[in-house]
C-alpha cells in the first residue's frame, strides 16, 4: 500500500477538499437565524417603537412562521421587515436543519467527533511507535508491538485500512506519511521509534528522510523490497532496514534445518536498566539474572556500546545498560528494575 500518492488536501480546521468540519458548518448555518432574530428585533424596535421584548417576540414569530400574538407591524417599513424576515426564516432554517440532519444521518458528525477524540489521545502519548503504512506487513508489525504492550500509531492514506487498525487497538492518523504535518500529528516528537513499511521503496526512503529531519535521534526501521535500496535507506537516515522476503526465506529455511528450535518458539527480549533500580550497580552473579526458571541471560550491552556475550558473574551491570535475554514466550520472572529500551 503506497502512502506517497496524492491525498485529499487537509488543513487545520478543514476537512477533505477544503470543506469546513461539520461542527464549524453547523455553527455557521445556525448562526444565521440568530443574526436574523437580532436584526429583526432591532428593526422592529427602531421602526415600530416597540419594547425590546415585544420586538424580539414578533421577530421570533415571524422568523419561525409560527404566527399568533396581538402585535403586528402597522407601518409600511414594519411590514417590509416582516416580509423579509419570513422569507429569510423559511430558507435559512430549512438549510440549517438539512445540514444538521445530513451530518447526523451520513455519520460525518460522529466520525469528526471520533477523530477529535483520537487526536486528543494521541497528543497524550509518549514512547509510542509510529507505523507508516498499514498493509500486510504493517498489520503484523502493529500486532506484534501491541502484543508487547507498546502503544502504536498507524499512519495510512486509506481510511478503510485505519478502521482495521483501530479495531486492533492502535491509534490512527489519516494522511500522507511523507509529509511533516502528518508525522507531527502522530506526535513524532514523543515517539520512541518509527517503522516505515509502505508498499514501495521510494515511499519508505521519503518517509525516512522526513522523519530523520524531524527527529535526528529517532530510531527508524525501514522496509526494503530491493537489496539495492538498503544503502539509500541507510543514507536517508534509517537506523536499521528489514526485507520481508529475506526474513520469510530465513524463517522457512529454519523450519527445515532447525525444526526443533522453531517449535520451541524462542524469543529474544531486551530491557533497559533503570537508574536507581535494584539491578543497577550489581554484578551479574548478585543480580539474580540467572535465577532458575527465569529467562536465559544472553548478553549485556553496556552504555559505551561494548557487548558482553554470555557475561560472567563478575560483570557489572549499570543504569543505562541493556540486558538481553532468551525465553520461549512473553517475558516472565521478577522485576529487576528494568524498562523497555528507548
Amino acid at each position: 500500500m503506497s502512502v506517497l500518492h496524492k491525498v485529499p488536501a487537509t488543513t487545520v480546521g478543514r476537512g477533505p477538499q477544503g470543506r469546513l468540519p461539520p461542527t464549524w458548518r453547523l455553527l455557521v448555518f445556525w448562526s444565521v437565524p440568530a443574526l436574523l432574530l437580532c436584526a429583526g428585533a432591532i428593526g422592529y424596535h427602531a421602526i415600530e417603537r416597540w419594547s425590546w421584548f415585544d420586538s424580539f417576540y414578533v421577530a421570533v414569530n415571524t422568523l419561525t412562521s409560527l404566527g399568533g400574538g396581538t402585535k403586528h407591524a402597522a407601518s409600511h417599513g414594519g411590514r417590509v421587515l416582516t416580509l423579509l424576515l419570513a422569507l429569510a426564516g423559511i430558507s435559512t432554517l430549512a438549510v440549517a436543519a438539512t445540514e444538521l440532519l445530513g451530518a447526523i444521518v451520513t455519520g460525518e458528525l460522529r466520525e469528526f467527533l471520533r477523530s477529535q477524540r483520537m487526536t486528543r489521545r494521541i497528543d497524550e502519548l509518549e514512547q509510542h511507535v509510529i507505523v507508516c503504512g498499514y498493509g500486510h506487513v504493517g498489520q503484523h508489525v502493529c500486532a506484534a508491538l501491541l502484543a508487547g504492550g507498546v502503544a502504536v500509531v498507524a499512519v495510512d492514506r486509506l481510511d478503510a485500512a485505519l478502521a482495521l487498525a483501530r479495531e486492533t487497538g492502535a491509534y490512527a492518523v489519516l494522511g500522507d506519511a511523507t509529509t511533516d504535518a502528518t508525522l507531527r500529528r502522530a506526535r513524532i516528537d514523543r515517539a520512541r521509534a518509527l517503522v516505515a513499511v509502505a508498499g514501495s521503496d521510494p515511499d519508505n526512503v521519503l518517509i525516512t528522510v522526513t522523519a530523520r529531519l524531524l527527529r535526528p535521534a529517532l530510531s527508524i526501521v525501514a522496509r526494503s523490497e530491493d537489496e539495492a535500496t538498503v544503502p539509500k535507506l541507510l543514507l536517508a537516515g534509517a537506523t536499521r532496514t528489514a526485507s520481508p522476503h529475506a526474513i520469510a526465506g530465513e524463517r522457512i529455511a529454519d523450519a527445515v534445518l532447525r525444526p526443533s528450535a522453531v517449535d520451541a518458539d524462542l524469543q529474544m527480549h531486551e530491557e533497559l536498566v533503570r537508574p536507581g533500580g535494584p539491578l543497577a550497580g550489581k554484578t551479574v552473579g548478585a543480580s539474580g539474572l540467572r535465577a532458575r526458571g527465569g529467562p536465559l541471560l544472553v548478553a549485556v550491552r553496556h552504555r559505551d556500546g561494548r557487548l558482553a556475550f554470555n557475561p560472567e558473574d563478575h560483570v557489572r551491570v549499570d543504569a543505562g545498560d541493556v540486558v538481553i535475554t532468551l525465553d520461549n514466550g512473553p517475558q516472565q520472572g521478577p522485576d529487576h528494575g528494568m524498562a523497555p529500551p528507548t
